[in-house]
């Protein structure tokens, strides 16, 4: 499958869309089960504002005993998304394949470009900084949410399978940053 060549785009470009219209065509068949879009659309849901991280982070510190994890976590969160929000995605103005997601997908409709992802972003960054935190086996689990989180903005139409690379490379970068720095 690819995608037409649009004027002006360059053979970078074209070769992307081209990918990004084969990655979409995997989800089509997804997108017929009913338990399957509405995972996805819980898991994107989820996603906005960082809200899964958010409880992800108040459980483990309710767990451990450790109150100012959830502040730190909450502050580096906010911070991350302050700089692909309103930073990185103002660097392009990339349409999103669809304003609030595919037919029977519906989701909140974004405000921002569709370059690079924040769902994608955020759940890199969030499972990079718990993982840093936790290690052994909740590092499973955070990697499994944050992929759940990521693949469902494909699923849900509201983003392409490249907004999503650039979102999980935005995030492992500022995740390492973080890390680095605490």
């Amino acid at each position: 499958m690819t995608a037409p060549h649009r004027p002006g785009q360059t053979h970078l470009g074209s070769r992307i869309a081209s990918i990004d219209a084969q990655v979409d065509h995997w989800f089509a068949p997804l997108r017929r089960i009913r338990t399957v879009n509405s995972t996805m659309r819980v898991a994107s849901f989820l996603g906005d504002w960082s809200l899964i991280w958010h409880l992800c982070g108040v459980t483990r510190a309710l767990v451990v005993h450790d109150l100012s994890s959830i502040v730190t976590l909450s502050l580096l969160l906010g911070l991350e998304s302050l700089i692909v929000n309103q930073g990185v995605k103002r660097l392009f103005k990339r349409q999103r394949p669809t304003i609030a997601g595919g037919a029977g997908l519906h989701v909140r409709q974004p405000r921002t470009s569709s370059f690079p992802s924040g769902h994608a972003s955020a759940a890199t960054f969030a499972a990079i900084v718990l993982s840093s935190w936790t290690g052994g086996g909740w590092i499973v689990l955070w990697i499994s949410l944050a992929v759940l989180v990521a693949t469902s903005r494909i699923h849900v139409q509201i983003h392409h399978a490249s907004d999503i690379l650039g979102g999980v490379v935005a995030g492992a970068v500022l995740a390492a940053v973080a890390v680095t720095v605490m």
